[in-house]
């Protein structure tokens, strides 16, 4: 088994040097600290959990955030919180998930008690009720997603505004006039949820810059809601040849809904999806889109949560840029 003193030779310090950089509890070099850090690693040395808490007023835990509301996509919130536990193993640290409904509750018993180091907080919406008390624990805190107001608050998620106005920007360049996006859940717009607004945004105000004839159609997740929205976009919008889905569970119902009523992609309608690339990959066809980066989110926001608790400063706003992979099932209008 190596031992903390086996790390403190092969990083030429002192075991207390070696101590001091697991707890935090003096400041050391950033070089003294990276040569030990590595020295952890290649040797595989692993504190004892119980010891290190003790040693350094920490639980070695973190607590994520994520209530499970109507309209969420329960498959691609969970990719998200696989990351998040995979990148805080990485840090030797463990994930206390919260999914009740207890908004401010939940944050103030979690941060009352000595359960969790810091947090990570996800659904957040424009106007989170949330935020006035994140901003007053003495426990970081770091956001996946924006607020309209993130002030003294440290966020991180892909670009949504972007990411809207980059699938309309596809379909622009294709020829395509008269689109539509075929969005979330009713309810996630009525909550003002942050990343669906921001879609929505970033659609309209493409859709306007390029000249186009284009609405927002929120859409309930089941097929029975996308094949009746389909059925009326046709019915009411004949010239209609490009489509932008932002709702995961229903990507398939739409294309079925499509194909039923006559309608071929991409020969006929285009259709580009905001997706994890494993659905989209899957479709048929293939879908052209714009990937949710759970993983890459999920590991930086640990990153960033690790940094603060060590005392580093970190960027208030780190916003990730879309990336659409096109194929098969946009083309020329």
């Amino acid at each position: 088994m190596v031992k903390i003193t086996d790390v403190a030779r092969h990083a030429g310090v002192s075991p207390s040097t070696v101590s001091y950089v697991l707890s935090g509890k003096r400041s050391i070099s950033e070089e003294t600290r990276r040569r030990v850090r590595e020295s952890i690693r290649e040797l595989g040395y692993r504190p004892h959990a119980g010891a290190r808490a003790l040693a350094s007023s920490r639980s070695n835990v973190l607590a994520l955030m994520i209530p499970l509301r109507s309209g969420i996509a329960v498959p691609v919130v969970m990719q998200f919180a696989v990351s998040v536990v995979t990148a805080a193993r990485r840090h030797d640290h463990d994930v206390l998930l919260l999914t009740q409904q207890e908004g401010e509750d939940g944050l103030r018993r979690v941060a009352d008690s000595a359960l969790v180091d810091a947090l990570i907080v996800m659904d957040v919406q424009m106007k989170d009720p949330r935020l006035p008390l994140l901003r007053s624990l003495d426990r970081p805190s770091v956001l996946i997603g924006f607020p309209a107001d993130a002030d003294d608050l440290t966020c991180i998620d892909l670009d949504f505004h972007a990411a809207g106005a980059v699938c309309v920007e596809h379909l622009a360049e294709l020829g395509h006039r008269e689109i539509a996006l075929i969005g979330s859940p009713p309810e996630v717009y009525a909550r003002q949820t942050g990343y669906a607004q921001r879609v929505a945004d970033g659609f309209a105000e493409a859709v306007r810059s390029h000249g186009l004839s284009g609405d927002i159609h929120p859409c309930e997740a089941t097929a029975d809601a996308a094949r009746e929205l389909v059925a009326r976009l046709l019915a009411e919008r004949p010239g209609l040849t490009g489509v932008l889905v932002h709702n995961e569970p229903i990507v398939g119902p739409v294309l079925r809904a499509l194909r039923a009523a006559g309608r071929r992609v991409p020969e006929d309608v285009s259709v580009v999806a905001m997706c994890p690339d494993e659905m989209a990959e899957h479709a048929e066809p293939a879908l052209s889109s714009v990937a949710i980066p759970a993983e890459e989110v999920g590991g930086r926001a640990v990153d960033l949560l690790m940094d603060k608790l060590d005392g580093v400063p970190v960027p208030a706003a780190t916003l990730l840029p879309p990336t659409l992979t096109r194929r098969a099932s946009s083309a020329p209008a």
